[in-house]
């Protein structure tokens, strides 16, 4: 009976590439490295003096981001771009609002590439829909420029490998603009973790939870109601880098542990048809429509450091926001929403007083803050996390420092899109987590950033 148990547990268990992985475990491969192509893990290029930026997209992301950069010293807006004239005039209205030299417009259905294509543009940032994230992203690189995108900077396994190994023929920068890294809970609690104040990081959980029924039914909000019809679409987990990113640098994903596989499962879809028939009626296309988008997904990952990780999406529920940034190791543990709270050894069945958080606070202050924190928040974006990022990307350029986050973050972090997607079509079968930096992931001590 013995024997025929560990048979069984054999048959259960297969060792792949140094970890256990569960049976069944659908494949993701791994293509090599091609000749010409070198790793860009701490990719540091000559120095910028003045960045030149151009911005591709001008919606809400869009257009913050250009006010933003107005704040940035050595900073020069080259040129807009967007599909919409209306867009970019307002744009442009920012710039000379504040004194600055306009900058030259792109109007169009490709007049992005134009301005890729520019001698003069050290930095495009793209803020489109989704679906064009990797396509522009990979066409900048190849006309030699760094580029920012924002999130998830790819939807498919394949965009992932695009970013890899166009940045990777390039060497040119590619950074996902995942704002949460930057905010202050985040920054505060990392710098705790990187200090040992929490032990041994065992496991995490984030989200993107977030009542958006309102705005996908709304016309203007989305261009071409672009994330309506992904929902449609996909299931899954489509937005998973604001919970997942902050949890990763914790972890020190591809610096010294890395993702092996994760296994994903969603509710049925409710809440969507719903919230449509309520809005426009029983008997209306919109009521009638099937949305293949689960309410709740969750999906679990599993490191190779033995670590595990939890990340969730919901859009369509009435709950309050939460990213619920949470983190459990062998001396303490925090999390952030609906409160900020910590708990640490030896008294870690309660959570420590207000007073004491703040004071922790402040003495474990990140650096990021201690710097531009106050002027952040007058900037605003987000309570100033997007005015930090949008700083520390532009100061590494100008000093010819590797980013914060760099192009394997970018994969790694957006390619929960298709993988949980994967899984959930398939009764949440496990699936294996690539590793974009093909072996690379512990070459690099921890997540250090560059001064």
């Amino acid at each position: 009976m013995k024997y025929r148990i560990n048979l069984l547990i054999l048959a259960l268990i297969l060792t792949v590439g140094g970890f256990a992985q569960p049976a069944g475990l659908f494949q993701n491969p791994e293509p090599p490295r091609e000749e010409g192509q070198r790793s860009v893990l701490q990719l540091a290029v000559d120095p910028i003096p003045t960045v030149r930026v151009g911005f591709i997209g001008l919606g809400n992301r869009g257009s913050g981001a250009v006010g933003r950069y107005t704040f940035i010293e050595g900073v020069e807006i080259k040129a807009l771009c967007d599909l919409d004239a209306d867009k970019v005039k307002r744009s442009q209205k920012t710039l000379t609002d504040k004194g600055l030299k306009p900058a030259d417009e792109y109007v169009g259905e490709d007049a992005w590439k134009e301005l890729c294509r520019r001698k003069d543009i050290d930095l495009v940032y793209i803020c489109t829909d989704w679906l064009h994230h990797t396509p522009m992203a990979v066409y900048a690189m190849q006309q030699g420029k760094h580029v920012a995108i924002e999130v998830p900077a790819a939807t498919t396994i394949e965009e992932c490998w695009q970013l890899v190994n166009t940045a990777e023929k390039t060497q040119r920068h590619c950074m996902m603009l995942e704002n949460t890294c930057y905010d202050f809970f985040e920054l505060n609690t990392l710098n705790m973790a990187q200090q040992g104040l929490f032990g041994n990081i065992v496991h995490g959980e984030g989200a993107y939870i977030h009542d958006l029924r309102s705005s996908n039914f709304q016309p203007g909000a989305y261009w071409d109601m672009w994330r309506l019809k992904f929902n449609t679409a996909h299931t899954g987990n489509p937005y998973p880098t604001h919970g997942l990113g902050p949890i990763c640098q914790v972890m020190n994903i591809h610096r010294g542990d890395k993702m092996n596989y994760l296994v994903s499962v969603s509710s049925d879809q409710f809440g969507m048809t719903e919230y449509a028939k309520n809005k426009f009626g029983e008997n209306s296309p919109q009521a009638k429509q099937e949305y293949k988008l689960g309410d709740m997904n969750t999906t679990i990952i599993k490191t190779e450091k033995g670590r595990t990780i939890m990340i969730q999406h919901d859009v369509t529920s009435p709950r309050p926001y939460s990213r619920l940034h949470t983190i459990s190791g062998t001396k303490g543990f925090f999390q952030k929403y609906p409160s900020e709270l910590i708990a640490l050894e030896p008294n870690a069945h309660g959570f420590l007083p207000k007073a004491k958080i703040d004071s922790l606070m402040s003495r474990y202050e990140h650096p990021f803050i201690k710097e531009i924190g106050e002027f952040a928040k007058k900037v605003g974006g987000h309570g100033g996390m997007d005015f930090i990022m949008d700083y520390r990307l532009i100061y590494c350029l100008r000093n010819g420092l590797p980013l914060d986050q760099d192009v394997y973050d970018a994969a790694e972090w957006s390619c929960l899109v298709e993988l949980s997607e994967q899984s959930v079509l398939n009764g949440g079968m496990p699936v294996k987590i690539p590793d974009f930096t093909r072996g690379d992931w512990n070459k690099l001590n921890g997540l250090k950033f560059a001064h």
